[in-house]
C-alpha cells in the first residue's frame, strides 16, 4: 500500500486525489459496504480524534458493536481501523489487498481512499451496528463523504490545510460544512463569529437540524485530579452536572461539550445510551479504544507528556496548559512538518522553557535550520538535534524529577516517541 498508493502523511499535497469518484467506484465494486450499518460522521480542524474515540467508547459501553475509522495512525497502521476498540488483524489487511489487487490497480486510489474502503469492508464483515467515521481532510470532497450518517459533527474551525480548504475561516468552514446531509442533525462544537452563519446557512439549505454544543452546556469549573478531568457543567436550564473525563488536555473542555451534545442527539433519534454506561465510557476512553497522543503522560519523575497538537488553533490551548503547569522547569522537545506554518505556532509557546528542536523522520519533516530560525524569531532558546530520539534523550538527561518534559509539534514526533 505504501509503495503503490500516494500517502499524504509522507509526501503531503502530491498524494491528494480530490473528489468522491474513487470512493464511489471502490465502494460500488465492493457492494457498498458502508450501507450495511449506521454511521456517525465527524469533521473539524482539531478534536476529531478525541471526539471519535469518545463516541466509540460510549457506544461500545452501551452494548453496540462499533467500528471506528480514524487517521493518521501513530505506531501501527491498523490503529486506523478498530472494532470495539481492537485493531483489525494483520491478516485482514493482507487479505483485503490481495483479494482486491486488480480493483485497486484499476482505480489507482490514494492511500487514504484504499484505507477507507478497507475499513468500510471490515465493518461489514464484522457486522458492526454503527461506525464512527473521521473525515480525513476538509469534508465536502473528502473520500468519506459518501456515507449517509445518522448524525454529523463538526468540532471547530481553525487554520490548517489552507492549500486545499481556503485561506479564510469562512472558506474552511464551508468545506467542512460539506458533510452536512439532508434532514440529518449536525452538532457544531464551538461558536465563532466568522463561521456560525456558514454552518447555519448550510444546514438550512438541506433542512438539517443544527445544534451548537456551547448553547447546550458551558463549563462552570474544571480541574485535573487523579489523572481525570473533573468538570462541573451548566446546561441551558442552569442545572449543574458533574462529569469525569479520562482525557485531561485543556482542549477537552471544548470536546466534552461536543461529545455530550452528540450523545443527546443520538438519544433523541433512538440510540439507547444509559447514563451510567456513558459515565463509565467517558472515564475509560483510552482503555476502551486505544487512543494515544492526547496530552498523554508516558513517564514520571520527570513527568513526560506527549501531545499531537500541531496548528495554531490547537497549540494555543497546549501553550496555556504548559503555562499553568506547576513544575520547576519545562523542557520542550519540538519538531514539525513543512506545511504547518511554524511562524504562526512557535510564538505561542512559552519563552521560559528549554527547547530541544528536532526533525521527524519523514520526507515532509521541517528542516532543522528553518525550525531553528523561526524559533529564534519567536524568542525561543534551545539546541537542535538531528533525530527525535537524540532530542528526547538530551531532555531526559537535563531534566530533574520535579521538571516537565513535553514532546510535540507533530503527529510524527509523537509517533516516534511512543
Amino acid at each position: 500500500m505504501y509503495t503503490q498508493f500516494p500517502v499524504y502523511q509522507q509526501i503531503g499535497g502530491r498524494a491528494m486525489k480530490v473528489g468522491l469518484g474513487n470512493s464511489e467506484r471502490l465502494c460500488t465494486a465492493l457492494g457498498n459496504p458502508q450501507k450495511a450499518y449506521r454511521t456517525i460522521h465527524v469533521a473539524g480542524t482539531n478534536g476529531k480524534g478525541s471526539t471519535c474515540h469518545s463516541l466509540s467508547a460510549v457506544l461500545q459501553s452501551c452494548g453496540y458493536k462499533v467500528g471506528l475509522y480514524t487517521s493518521p495512525h501513530l505506531v501501527d497502521f491498523r490503529e486506523r481501523i478498530r472494532i470495539d476498540g481492537e485493531m483489525i488483524s494483520k491478516q485482514e489487511v493482507i487479505d483485503f489487498v490481495e483479494q482486491n489487487d486488480a480493483l485497486l490497480r484499476e482505480v489507482s486510489p490514494s492511500f487514504f481512499e484504499t484505507t477507507m474502503v478497507m475499513a468500510f469492508d471490515a465493518f461489514r464483515r464484522h457486522k458492526v451496528d454503527v461506525a464512527v467515521i473521521e473525515v480525513g481532510l476538509g469534508g465536502r470532497l473528502d473520500s468519506t463523504n459518501i456515507i449517509e450518517p445518522d448524525a454529523c459533527v463538526i468540532t471547530n474551525i481553525g487554520f490548517d490545510h489552507m492549500q486545499f480548504l481556503g485561506n479564510t475561516l469562512p472558506e474552511i468552514a464551508s468545506e467542512k460544512a460539506g458533510i452536512i446531509k439532508p434532514h440529518t442533525p449536525v452538532v457544531i462544537g464551538e461558536h465563532a463569529d466568522e463561521t456560525d452563519n456558514v454552518f447555519i446557512d448550510a444546514a438550512k439549505r438541506v433542512n438539517a437540524p443544527i445544534y451548537f454544543a456551547e448553547d447546550c452546556r458551558s463549563v462552570a469549573a474544571s480541574h485535573v485530579a487523579n489523572d481525570m478531568l473533573e468538570l462541573s457543567l451548566k446546561n441551558s436550564n442552569g442545572e449543574l452536572e458533574d462529569v469525569k473525563f479520562s482525557l485531561t488536555g485543556l482542549c477537552q473542555q471544548h470536546n466534552i461539550l461536543t461529545i455530550l451534545t452528540t450523545i443527546d442527539i443520538l438519544r433523541s433519534i433512538g440510540y439507547r445510551l444509559p447514563q451510567p454506561r456513558v459515565d463509565y465510557a467517558l472515564q475509560n476512553v483510552q482503555q476502551m479504544t486505544g487512543l494515544m497522543g492526547r496530552w498523554q503522560k508516558i513517564a514520571t519523575k520527570p513527568d513526560t507528556v506527549v501531545d499531537t497538537g500541531h496548528n495554531a488553533h490547537g497549540i494555543r490551548l497546549v501553550a496555556k496548559q504548559l503555562s499553568e503547569a506547576n513544575y520547576d522547569h519545562i523542557h520542550i522537545v519540538w519538531g514539525m512538518v513543512s506545511d504547518k506554518h511554524p511562524e504562526t505556532v512557535l510564538p505561542l509557546l512559552p519563552k521560559n522553557a528549554k527547547y530541544y528542536f528536532c526533525r521527524p523522520n519523514i520526507e515532509r519533516g521541517l528542516p532543522l535550520e528553518t525550525l531553528a530560525e523561526e524559533a529564534k524569531k519567536a524568542g525561543l532558546t534551545g539546541k537542535t538535534y538531528p533525530t527525535v530520539a537524540e532530542a528526547v534523550n538530551s531532555a531526559r538527561a537535563a531534566a530533574s524529577a520535579n521538571d516537565l518534559i513535553f514532546i510535540g509539534g507533530s503527529n510524527f514526533v509523537v509517533a516516534e516517541v511512543i
